[in-house]
């Protein structure tokens, strides 16, 4: 990894030089090449967690080793503070990446044989150079993890802002300038015939998502979650737990202690609020950073896990399970597991034998329990087995009404539906009202679904009285046809 990163660094500092040829650099007397490095060791300095790490020896050695500046402990604590400890720098792109990007929008400045703009090409030397600076220490402190998810997200929010993100395929167009500020291992063997089969017959029972290779690449997930609408501090915890993990990969692969992580989690929220979509995403994510070995998601919710008659649910239980084993298991509604008071009721045992299965499958199984969230709090709490095993929480809030809009176009886009002018009107005022008047009952996403179905249904029994109906006229959905 070192010669690897080294060889991007100095194909960055290339570039930087390229772009200062063309006219795209500082005119203060710094040249490219020093500026980047001298952005780069700010964005290390403010990494760093002196009370994680004391002595910064590591990082001196880091530092020295990659960008050639050698510090004394006090220098460098001074240099953090003077440069880092301002609220603003977090905030603002470094300098260097404004002329990469400037560069870019000019039209003059072709992508990099990777297929990335040199502003792309800048945000991965960051990620890289920052994965491997925290992996470098003995232990990582979540402190220095939630600093490198911050300033990188800040990085890559401000590159999507120009659309210079993605990869492209040659010279992005001219006249696009905006203002541009500165300042697992493999799944367990020796599986019986006799269980897969087992399992396999149950796939018709269970709501299990599996996954083909072509569903698996990194880049094309991150970009599916970072384009949901909203959810914007749930796409953060999650970032910032597959950063951990992948520092944490990195340790393991160099026999480093690894800082401790829980993979079960709690999504807690209001109904349609992505939260199995984003476990869907999850599923997939982890699969190609190997945190587990087959990346597909089990759905099943209390109807699935427990059954009436004694002995039955711990099977019933056992088999979900094991169908799950490699990927996530997803039990929507957890709380009704624990929700019987009478002594009568079966969840609990559903319950105990889930704690035992996570147990025996910590290496090989993730859980996710979602709901509501006083009755999530209220199942965890039940019971000190749930409270120990689940301790990272992801809150899902409801959408508001621009945001359920958007998924209701983003919904008719996928199914070649398009509202007319006055139909987008109203379907944005129709949403609003319907967020300022909702009760406990209201679904979010859901309530988009329903309403575009009925809004097709009416448009189906208007056209279908023409006596020739064009594809734009199958295509629209008029005012009348999205009216309540």
């Amino acid at each position: 990894m070192l010669m690897s990163l080294k060889q991007e660094l100095n194909d960055c500092y290339m570039y930087g030089e390229i772009i200062s040829h063309q006219g795209f650099g500082p005119d203060t007397g710094i040249s490219m090449r020093e500026m980047i490095k001298f952005d780069l060791l700010q964005f290390l300095a403010y990494l760093i967690d002196r009370q994680s790490s004391p002595t910064l020896y590591s990082e001196i050695s880091f530092i020295h080793q990659y960008l050639g500046e050698y510090f004394t402990p006090n220098k460098l604590e001074i240099f953090k503070v003077e440069r880092t400890y301002d609220k603003s720098f977090a905030e603002n792109p470094p300098r260097s990446l404004t002329y990469f990007v400037k560069a870019d929008l000019s039209g003059k400045s072709a992508y990099t044989t990777k297929g990335f703009s040199k502003a792309r090409n800048l945000y991965n030397i960051y990620v890289k150079m920052g994965q491997e600076f925290i992996s470098s220490k003995k232990e990582a402190s979540q402190k220095e993890l939630d600093a490198f998810t911050n300033y990188t997200a800040m990085m890559e929010e401000y590159i999507r802002s120009f659309k210079l993100f993605e990869p492209g395929k040659g010279p992005i167009p001219a006249g696009k300038v905006g203002n541009i500020g500165g300042s697992k291992s493999d799944n367990k063997a020796g599986k019986s015939d006799a269980v897969a089969g087992k399992l396999d017959g149950m796939k018709g029972k269970l709501n299990v998502k599996e996954i083909s290779d072509e569903e698996l690449n990194y880049e094309d997930l991150m970009k599916e979650l970072n384009t949901l609408v909203g959810l914007d501090e749930v796409k953060k915890d999650i970032k910032s737990l597959v950063n951990l993990l992948k520092v944490k990969k990195m340790r393991e692969e160099r026999g480093m202690k690894q800082p401790s992580v829980s993979l079960h989690m709690v999504f807690s929220g209001n109904p349609g609020t992505g939260k199995t979509t984003v476990a869907r995403l999850l599923a997939k994510i982890y699969k190609c950073i190997d945190v587990v070995p087959k990346g597909h998601l089990v759905e099943v919710d209390r109807s699935n896990l427990v059954e009436g008659y004694v002995g039955q649910t711990a099977i019933k239980t056992k088999e979900v399970v094991e169908s799950a084993l490699g990927g996530i298991l997803f039990i929507d509604e957890a709380y009704t597991l624990t929700a019987g008071k009478d002594g009568k009721d079966f969840g609990q045992e559903a319950v105990d034998t889930l704690l035992k299965l996570m147990e025996d499958n910590r290496d090989n199984l993730v859980v996710i329990v979602a709901g509501y969230t006083d009755l999530m709090k209220e199942f965890v709490e039940s019971n000190p087995g749930l409270k120990s095993r689940f301790n990272k929480y992801i809150f899902f809030k409801d959408y508001t009404g621009d945001q359920l809009y958007d998924i209701f176009m983003s919904m008719c886009d996928k199914q070649e539906y398009a509202p007319n002018s006055a139909g987008k009107d109203y379907v944005k005022e129709y949403f609003n009202n319907k967020v300022e008047k909702k009760d406990e009952n209201f679904a979010n996403a859901r309530e988009v679904r329903n309403y575009l179905e009925r809004s097709i249904s009416r448009q189906a029994s208007r056209i279908v009285e023409l006596e020739s109906v064009s594809d734009k006229q199958l295509k629209t959905l008029t005012k009348s046809d999205l009216e309540e």
